[in-house]
């Protein structure tokens, strides 16, 4: 009871228990310089009164370490913002953010994690830039692991999200052969891919390495019924670049898939005497290709452009 805790904390001043968000967030706020490893629990749960003795022994070793117990059902608002979806889990924060995170009962990983995470300030990054390199031939690697690859929240089969479901469905309707990983399972893959593709939510399809984009233009594909196209669509990098780019600008635009109709395709090139795809028009007028849009960005003239300003 509170005063078991209050021996505690004048032994240990470094293990607490967090029972409200606010406590919470204002732990993570007063400790931001440092690591603070949060152990995610349950009372019914015995591998958790196991970690709890683990993190007692970790506390004394790591005086610099702030470790934090939370009942994950007992505190619904942190749980639910972190995705805490079994016990125990770890996540660990520094600077407020959560860098890491680790699920189940794992002992050596915990230990392992609390010594590289918590070993301070400039060794921990220059030792952190080496496995960077790795990280993005690991990304490259899974992206390409099938020629359709599909990072889910959880499996096809028990997918832990309502989009990945959806995805997953519309995918077993177009009896499109993929691959899955489940970004759940790897918070360092999770992390790494928004920013590598530049895509920052979930579920992600990959077609031969190419990013197509998540449920809602896995959705428009269905309703368009162009499936059959999804390897040949995805080849063309020029038309996903393009794409990023209209997106960034926030201003609404409509495609048309020239791979749907080869009279189209070959009729547009004579119609605007330009040979290449992606073309982009507005008001009719042609503007150009990939590299016309990139020069207006950079020049800043892009927006207006499209809004037929200029």
């Amino acid at each position: 009871g509170f005063n078991d805790r209050l021996v505690m904390s004048g032994s240990m001043a470094n293990l607490m228990d967090a029972t409200s968000l606010q406590q919470f967030e204002e732990l993570l706020k007063n400790n931001s310089k440092s690591l603070t490893v949060v152990h995610f629990h349950a009372p019914w749960a015995p591998q958790c009164s196991q970690m709890n003795e683990v993190m007692a022994e970790l506390a004394k070793e790591h005086k610099h370490t702030m470790f934090v117990k939370l009942e994950a059902e007992a505190v619904p608002e942190v749980s639910e913002k972190y995705e805490i979806t079994s016990v125990p889990t770890f996540l660990f924060f520094k600077g407020g953010e959560k860098i890491d995170r680790s699920d189940g009962a794992h002992a050596p990983e915990l230990t392992n994690k609390v010594q590289r995470l918590g070993s301070g300030g400039g060794g921990a990054a220059r030792a952190g830039d080496v496995p960077k390199e790795d990280l993005n031939e690991r990304l490259k690697r899974l992206i390409n692991a099938a020629p359709c690859m599909l990072f889910m929240k959880g499996s096809p089969q028990e997918p832990r999200c309502g989009f990945s479901r959806q995805t997953v469905q519309i995918l077993k309707d177009h009896n499109v052969q993929y691959s899955s990983f489940d970004i759940l399972s790897d918070e360092e893959v999770r992390q790494g891919i928004k920013t590598y593709s530049n895509w920052p939510t979930y579920p992600q399809v990959y077609v031969n390495g190419e990013l197509i984009g998540g449920l809602d233009i896995v959705k428009v594909r269905d309703t368009r019924r162009n499936f059959n196209n999804i390897d040949r669509a995805a080849k063309c990098g020029f038309s996903r670049q393009i794409l990023e780019i209209m997106n960034s600008t926030g201003v609404e635009y409509g495609t048309f898939d020239i791979l749907g109709d080869e009279e189209v395709r070959q009729g547009l090139r004579t119609y605007s005497n330009w040979p290449t795809y992606p073309q982009l028009y507005v008001k009719g007028e042609l503007i150009g290709g990939l590299d016309i849009v990139k020069e207006l960005k950079e020049n800043g003239e892009l927006a207006s452009v499209l809004k037929g300003e200029n």
